[in-house]
């Protein structure tokens, strides 16, 4: 079996567990509601400050991005305040901290589920309740890193931005394993720990990794483009009977599809990562991945 033919069985295997355990499918659309309401919640009291004007008044926008921004009417330049930066940081550290926090909520449960036990939501964001000052100080860690790699890339010429950026895809590679590490070690209250215990992982599985995530995306294409057919066919066949109901209703249920596909194909390569992880970490292949298959895929030496 060659190693994209694995690529595909691994994929199988990584819907099997989904299929067995589908309640790991409403973990996207309930990080996005909270993720939304969040946004409102942080937005919201910042713009919709008194400001003499009413809301649809420009005055009312200008007046509000005074606050962060000094802004020359003449050339319609800006520069940011340092409240601005302020700002920024805390909403920059804020979004990394209930990123992380409900990727470790997500994560205990694929574990759970690719070791045989019930998944759910409650229990996920419980855990993550219980890892909170680990998540915070992960945050905080990941976003000093990714702020120094940008600030870095933006003073830099040619030469120096091509090696910044293999620099951040070093630390991409990395801390691939750093969610499953916070959630299954006891020394991920120390983001260093959490990024060499991380990195240890990487060496042992990051070719297969490379090639799973290539089998992923082929699927993804694959299903993607019958997506597009089924819903380009609509629209010829609306064309050809005058009707723009089923142009529309084809256009619709593409755009679903896509929707759908994507979350699935994204928990997909999560609980695929998750069982990297396992295999990696324990040296049990986890729930029903092959260790045959996945030992013959690495391009380094099997896990002992």
């Amino acid at each position: 079996m060659g190693r994209f033919s694995r690529s595909f069985s691994i994929l199988g295997r990584s819907f099997e567990v989904i299929g067995g355990n589908k309640k790991l499918l409403l973990f996207p659309i309930v990080t996005t509601f909270f993720l939304c309401i969040l946004t409102v919640l942080i937005i919201a009291p910042l713009t919709l400050v008194s400001t003499g004007h009413p809301l649809t008044d420009p005055a009312h926008w200008k007046a509000v991005g005074s606050t962060w921004f000094d802004i020359n009417d003449q050339d319609h330049s800006f520069a940011v305040r340092r409240s601005g930066v302020a700002l920024f940081a805390v909403l920059y550290f804020v979004s990394m901290f209930f990123a992380t926090f409900f990727n470790v909520a997500f994560y205990n449960e694929i574990l759970k589920a690719l070791q045989g036990q019930p998944v759910s939501i409650r229990g996920g964001l419980k855990f993550a309740m219980s890892r909170v000052k680990a998540i915070a100080a992960w945050s905080l860690f990941t976003g000093l890193i990714g702020a120094i790699i940008k600030s870095i890339e933006e003073r830099v010429g040619l030469v120096g931005k091509l090696v910044v950026k293999l620099i951040g895809l070093a630390w991409a590679v990395a801390s691939v394993f750093a969610i499953p590490v916070l959630v299954r070690e006891e020394s991920s209250g120390n983001p260093i720990n959490v990024l060499k215990s991380s990195a240890s992982l990487v060496r042992k599985t990051w070719g297969e990794t490379l090639i799973g995530y290539v089998g992923l995306s082929i699927a993804g294409l694959l299903v993607f483009l019958e997506i597009f057919v089924v819903g380009g066919a609509s629209i010829a066949l609306a064309i050809a009977l005058g009707s723009p109901v089923v142009a529309g209703a084809g256009i619709l249920l593409a755009i679903l599809g896509a929707i759908a596909m994507s979350i699935f194909l994204n928990v997909a390569g999560d609980v695929y990562k998750a069982a990297l992880y396992l295999y990696a970490a324990d040296g049990i292949p986890p729930g029903p991945f092959n260790a045959e298959e996945m030992n013959a895929a690495w391009k380094t030496k099997p896990v002992k």
